[in-house]
């Protein structure tokens, strides 16, 4: 665990150290070159530098141990800083979608940045494209949803930065300076997509919904592995940050000592841990064989053998 937040921790300080970079390039380079479009991308990788001091904080909460206000951990702290990450992004889109939206009605010139702002736009995307990169490899290893979601961010900063420069290269070659501003509303409207997907992704998430509905066959395959369990139902899976909680009903012999059954439910567990990584804990209720009155609809139900 403790290397786990190390590494989200690094991966964000990696984040505010470049983002501040390729921000204050921006905006000096804009402001020397006279190119608004440069200094508001600058002001755009500036507020990713509040996304990433976020994750850093998030990284620290997700760090404590569990607490009796907070008997699971903190682990759903990654989720609910990726939910607003979220809205910082579809804000961002929505600023570009208004923008452009008023600019192609009152019309108007598109400023031009000098030689100068198009070499500091290529070098933005390069740099976006690599920290974007880092984020997502980290993200992966660390199964941070929070890092993924950063990472899709940054990700949408290299499709504006891209969208200035195709903007400036339709108007130095084909003379219709209009393709830059209906790039840009192109490129918002895809910001907006993707904080829409980040949002409904962690609240399925914070739902406690099973992305990946084969964790059950694994866990049936697991208990019939273990000799004298019997009917497995209410099964339930949910996610806590990057692992996944486990509960399970299951029968056993009524005439069973209560030491018995216990290392028999343990036995169940380890077979459970052996197939499922990452699993933060597996909640076994036990029930003597024959003994399911409960008419309650509550999990995944395998029928008795």
């Amino acid at each position: 665990m403790a290397a786990r937040e190390d590494q989200i921790k690094k991966a964000s300080w990696v984040a505010i150290t470049g983002n501040a970079l390729l921000s204050a390039l921006k905006i000096s380079v804009g402001l020397l070159s006279g190119s608004l479009a440069v200094v508001a991308d600058g002001v755009d990788s500036a507020g990713d530098i509040i996304t990433s001091v976020i994750t850093l904080i998030t990284a620290n909460i997700v760090s404590k141990p569990p607490s009796q206000r907070y008997p699971y951990g903190y682990g759903k702290a990654d989720t609910i800083a990726a939910k607003a990450l979220s809205f910082i992004i579809f804000f961002a889109g929505a600023q570009l979608f208004i923008t452009t939206i008023r600019k192609l009605i009152e019309g108007g010139s598109t400023e031009i940045p000098s030689r100068a702002a198009v070499y500091v736009i290529l070098v933005s995307i390069v740099g976006k494209m690599l920290l974007a990169l880092f984020q997502f490899r980290v993200g992966k290893r660390t199964g941070s949803t929070m890092l993924m979601v950063n990472g899709k961010n940054m990700q949408a900063d290299v499709l504006i930065s891209a969208s200035v420069l195709v903007g400036l290269l339709a108007v130095f070659v084909f003379g219709i300076p209009l393709f830059d501003t209906v790039t840009a509303l192109l490129v918002s409207l895809w910001v907006l997509r993707v904080a829409v997907k980040i949002f409904m992704q962690t609240s399925f998430e914070l739902m406690d919904g099973t992305k990946d509905c084969s964790i059950y066959d694994r866990i049936f395959e697991a208990i019939e592995a273990v000799e004298g369990v019997h009917h497995p139902h209410r099964v339930r899976s949910r996610n806590i940050g990057h692992k996944i909680m486990i509960n399970i009903d299951l029968e056993m012999d009524g005439g069973m000592s209560l030491h018995d059954a216990h290392e028999l439910a343990h036995r169940v567990e380890d077979s459970i841990r052996s197939r499922i990584d990452n699993v933060f804990d597996v909640a076994i209720h036990v029930e003597p064989l024959g003994d399911s009155t409960t008419e309650e609809v509550l999990g995944v139900d395998k029928p008795a053998v």
